[in-house]
């Protein structure tokens, strides 16, 4: 017991850190290696020219303006430039298509989130929904979203639908599957003695929904979530491609391979996963809020 009581918030933290720093370093030296095979089509003849040599090898491989695939640098050097180096409103800055499709992601995802929590509470307070509408939500999510985006884009375009909508409706169907299935689960969690006794007490449906069911489907409903923001953060990207748009994270990555920019392409690719990461966080924030407000143990 003392032993336990000795360590210390610091050292357990420490703990947690080590382990994660050390796979990010192998990771990192396993990228610097890839990219000189990777890279070799492109930096092979500039090598032989150059007489060869490790410190041509490595030089070109991790350095070169268009490679393959581009070193850590590289794209470290490109996100710095984008970000920290452009106004934040100017066409070229990385904050600027990132504000754009994160506007996207947010409003589909709160249109998600509101669809699949009615959704949720139309199955569990309904049998015949339960049987007939479940397997057409299942089925929905095996058809591929790159067949489904072109269609919404150019059809909501046709009725006057364009920017953000379309990109936030693609995001919306991504994201109230998980929200749906989570709350599901949530909502038909208490238990039956606790369902009985709030019939004992001639609870309504409505009561027993706002004050048994939807408290104990907190945990599920904050879990989906979580995979939702992600997910549709994915939507607004792939609503993005087929539209030729202009601004976003879709529109940095087709600008990117239009002109073999495979350095702004990878960069656009770690900010579109900050983002996600930075969403996937400020849900659990508000979850632990939540929580805490609910009177739930830390």
């Amino acid at each position: 017991m003392a032993e336990a009581a000795a360590i210390t918030p610091a050292a357990k933290q420490q703990g947690h850190f080590v382990p994660v720093l050390t796979i990010c370093l192998v990771l990192l030296a396993i990228w610097y290696l890839a990219c000189i095979p990777m890279n070799w089509v492109i930096t092979g003849p500039k090598i032989e020219a150059a007489g060869g040599g490790a410190w041509s090898v490595l030089a070109l491989s991790w350095n070169d303006q268009r490679p393959v695939i581009p070193a850590p640098h590289q794209i470290i050097v490109e996100m710095w430039n984008t970000i920290f180096m452009i106004a934040p409103w100017k066409v070229k800055s990385l904050v600027y298509h990132g504000w754009v499709t994160a506007s996207s992601t947010l409003l589909g995802f709160i249109l998600g989130t509101l669809l699949g929590i009615g959704l949720a509470i139309a199955i569990v307070h309904s049998k015949i929904l339960s049987k007939s509408l479940m397997p057409w939500i299942i089925a929905s999510q095996t058809i591929p979203i790159l067949a489904i985006a072109p269609m919404v884009i150019v059809v909501l375009g046709a009725i006057g639908f364009t920017g953000l909508v379309p990109k936030s409706l693609i995001s919306m169907y991504l994201c109230f599957f998980p929200v749906t299935i989570g709350m599901v689960k949530g909502l038909t969690s208490p238990e039956v003695m606790q369902l009985d006794l709030m019939r004992t007490y001639n609870a309504s449906t409505s009561q027993v929904l706002w004050k048994l069911r939807f408290p104990a489907s907190v945990p599920f409903l904050f879990a989906s979530l979580k995979v939702a923001v992600a997910i549709a953060l994915t939507g607004a990207i792939v609503g993005e491609l087929p539209t030729g748009a202009i601004a976003g994270i879709g529109a940095r990555l087709l600008n990117g391979s239009y002109y073999g920019q495979t350095v702004q392409i990878w960069a656009a690719l770690f900010a579109a996963s900050f983002i996600a990461a930075a969403l996937v966080w400020l849900v659990g924030v508000i979850e632990r809020i939540t929580l805490k407000a609910m009177g739930a143990r830390p």
